[in-house]
């Protein structure tokens, strides 16, 4: 199934397909905030050392397969799968988007 993914969401999932850290912090606002596993990066710096650290960590691939809108959150339900614990797993998305950037990004099961 394809979706049609806002530009910079889409930016977002190109980058993290190729691994790559630094096109993934461009995404985002200077002083974005992600959540992910129950930490939080604040500003591009720690965001671009989050991703930059889970690629190397670990060998996975990520589908976005359902796109869904909530009080201005654009979310995205993504299949993973790779060598992390837990692998297969569809997670969620939950964007906000300030000036079409990433301002706020957290993933959660």
């Amino acid at each position: 199934m394809s979706i049609n993914l806002p530009a910079v969401i889409d930016a977002y999932f190109k980058g993290d397909r190729r691994g790559d850290a630094q096109a993934i912090a461009a995404c985002f606002t200077a002083n974005a905030v992600v959540v992910d596993e129950g930490n939080t990066y604040a500003g591009r710096d720690a965001i671009r050392q989050w991703m930059a650290n889970a690629s190397t960590l670990y060998t996975y691939t990520v589908e976005p397969f359902a796109m869904a809108r909530d009080d201005g959150r654009i979310i995205i339900t993504s299949h993973l799968a790779g060598t992390f614990p837990g692998s297969p797993v569809d997670l969620r998305y939950i964007f906000e988007l300030t000036d079409g950037m990433i301002s706020k990004l957290e993933i959660v099961p």
